[in-house]
C-alpha cells in the first residue's frame, strides 16, 4: 500500500504528466493479443482483471492490522523488520504464526471469487527467501504463499505474485519491510539479492504445475524513483535485468510462462513510451496506482472533485504506451486510517500530520463504519463505480488494495461488501460510467 512522505505527494501524485498521443492502450492490446508468445491460461487483454489485493499478511502493514503492533507494547515496532528486531524472537514467531495462520484462510478465497474477482495480488518481501544480509525478519511466509495459490486454484482465482519489499528498502516505506530512508540502490549487491530472489520465484511458479493459476509476477512494488536519480536510474535498469531474469529463469533458452509486471516509479506513464517494448520484451504490463489521500489537496477535495479526479485520469491510462494495470486504488478520500501515514504519525485530513493543515475531524472517517452516514454510503459506492469502470474502459482493469482491514472500512473490500458500498457482484454497476463523467 502507497504511504508517501510529504516530498512525494506534492511532486508526484498532485501532478503527473498527461502522456504524449500514442496508440491507446486497449488498441494495442486487441492487437496484440493473437500475437503473444507467453500462454497463462487467462486471456489478458480479452477479459479484464477484476481483483484485490491480500494487503498485511505476509508483509506487515500497521494500518491493516494495528493490534498486531499495538500488542508489542513498543512503540519503536513500525515495520516488519522492527517487529523481529525488538521483541524477542520467539514472541515475534509466535505473533507471526498466529497472524499467518487467520488473517486470510480458505474462506477469503471462496468469499473473494463469489464476489466476482477473478484475481489477486499478493504481497511478499525478499526476506521471505534471503536474509542473507543478517536482516532481523523471520521468515516462513512462502510456505504461506503456497496455500494461497492452492486456494486461489481452488476457487478459480488468477494470482499474481507481487515482490513488495527489497533489501535496504526502495521506497523507504513500511509496506517495503523497513520504513525509513530508501537505499536499495546505494549498493548494486541489494539490486542482485532482488534480481535473485525474482528468479527464484519466476522458476518455481511457472513450473507447469502452476498453469494457469500463477499468471503474474510483479518485479518490484513501489520503487519511488523521484527521490534521486540513482534510484531511477537503478530502477530502469533493473526492470530489463529482472525481467531476464523472470522469462529466463533456467539459464537456458526456455521462458517461463509469466506475465511480467513493472511499476511505473511515480512517474509519468508517457515517460515509458519505446521502454521495453516489443518483440524484445514479451507480455509486460505496467501498474499504476491511484490513491486521492496522500496531500493536502487531495483531502481538501469535495465528493464531486474526487470523482471528476478518476474521469481526468482516463485519457493518460488510455494512451499508457504499455499494457496498464491499477494495481492498486482504494475508496478512501482522507488518510484518516489508523496509521495510514505509519505507526504514531497522524493524518493529514485533521491536521495532525507534520506540515499539514485542518480540514475536518476524522471521527466519522474511516475507522469505524457505524459512524459511515447513508450519504456518505452513497459517495462511495459511486467513488467505486467510477473508479472500476475507467480502469476497464481504459486499462486491462484494476486490483483493489485491499481485501480486509480491522478497522479501516474504506480501505476493505470486504468490509465494503457487508456494509453496502461495494457491490457483491464486481460487474455491478449502480451508476454508469455516462453518468458519472459525460
Amino acid at each position: 500500500m502507497l504511504l508517501l512522505s510529504a516530498l512525494v505527494s506534492s511532486l508526484v501524485l498532485g501532478s503527473r504528466a498527461q502522456a504524449a498521443p500514442a496508440p491507446t492502450n486497449l488498441t494495442r492490446s486487441l492487437a496484440s493479443v493473437s500475437q503473444r508468445s507467453v500462454n497463462t491460461g487467462w486471456d489478458y487483454g480479452q477479459e479484464k482483471v477484476r481483483g484485490v489485493n491480500i494487503g498485511g499478511w505476509l508483509v506487515l502493514e500497521p494500518f491493516i492490522t494495528p493490534s498486531l503492533f499495538e500488542q508489542t507494547g513498543n512503540n519503536d515496532i513500525v515495520d516488519e523488520y522492527t517487529f523481529s528486531q525488538y521483541q524477542d524472537k520467539s514472541v515475534a514467531q509466535s505473533a507471526l504464526k498466529e497472524h499467518w495462520d487467520s488473517w486470510i484462510t480458505e474462506d477469503d478465497f471462496a468469499q473473494i471469487a463469489a464476489a466476482g474477482l477473478n484475481h489477486v495480488r499478493i504481497p511478499i518481501g525478499y526476506w521471505a527467501y534471503d536474509v542473507s544480509g543478517g536482516e532481523p525478519y523471520i521468515q516462513g511466509q512462502a510456505d504461506y504463499l503456497d496455500k494461497a495459490i492452492g486456494w486461489a486454484g481452488k476457487h478459480g482465482i488468477k494470482v499474481m505474485i507481487d515482490l513488495h519489499g527489497a533489501p535496504a528498502s526502495q521506497n523507504g516505506y513500511d509496506n517495503s519491510g523497513h520504513r525509513g530512508s530508501a537505499n536499495w540502490a546505494t549498493d548494486n549487491n541489494n539490486v542482485v539479492r532482488t534480481k535473485n530472489v525474482i528468479s527464484t520465484l519466476a522458476k518455481k511458479y511457472s513450473d507447469p504445475s502452476y498453469f494457469g493459476v500463477v499468471t503474474m509476477l510483479a518485479l518490484l512494488n513501489e520503487p519511488a524513483t523521484y527521490m534521486n536519480d540513482q534510484l531511477l536510474q537503478t530502477t530502469r535498469q533493473y526492470w530489463k535485468d529482472a525481467y531476464g531474469a523472470a522469462r529466463y529463469p533456467y539459464g537456458n533458452s526456455d521462458k517461463s510462462g509469466l506475465v511480467l509486471v513493472i511499476h511505473d516509479g511515480f512517474q509519468p506513464l508517457s515517460t515509458y513510451q519505446g521502454f521495453m517494448s516489443e518483440p524484445e520484451y514479451e507480455d509486460v504490463f505496467i501498474d499504476t496506482h491511484n490513491y486521492q489521500v496522500f496531500n493536502d489537496d487531495f483531502v481538501s477535495w469535495n465528493w464531486d472533485q474526487h470523482v471528476k479526479g478518476i474521469c481526468d485520469k482516463a485519457s493518460t491510462y488510455s494512451q499508457s504506451p504499455m499494457w496498464l494495470v491499477v494495481g492498486e486504488w482504494s475508496l478512501a478520500t482522507t488518510d484518516c486510517a489508523k496509521y495510514l501515514n505509519g505507526r504514531g504519525i497522524g493524518a493529514r485530513y485533521d491536521g495532525t500530520y507534520s506540515g499539514s493543515s485542518y480540514h475536518g475531524s476524522c471521527d466519522d472517517k474511516s475507522n469505524d463504519v457505524s459512524k459511515y452516514s447513508s450519504e456518505y454510503k452513497e459517495f462511495l459506492r459511486k467513488f467505486y463505480d467510477v473508479q472500476v469502470q475507467t480502469y476497464e474502459n481504459n486499462g486491462q482493469g484494476w486490483i483493489h488494495w485491499t481485501w480486509k482491514t480491522e478497522s479501516a472500512a474504506d480501505w476493505s473490500y470486504q468490509s465494503g461488501i457487508k456494509n453496502g458500498f461495494i457491490p457483491s457482484d464486481s460487474t455491478n454497476h449502480q451508476y454508469s460510467y455516462q453518468s458519472l463523467c459525460g
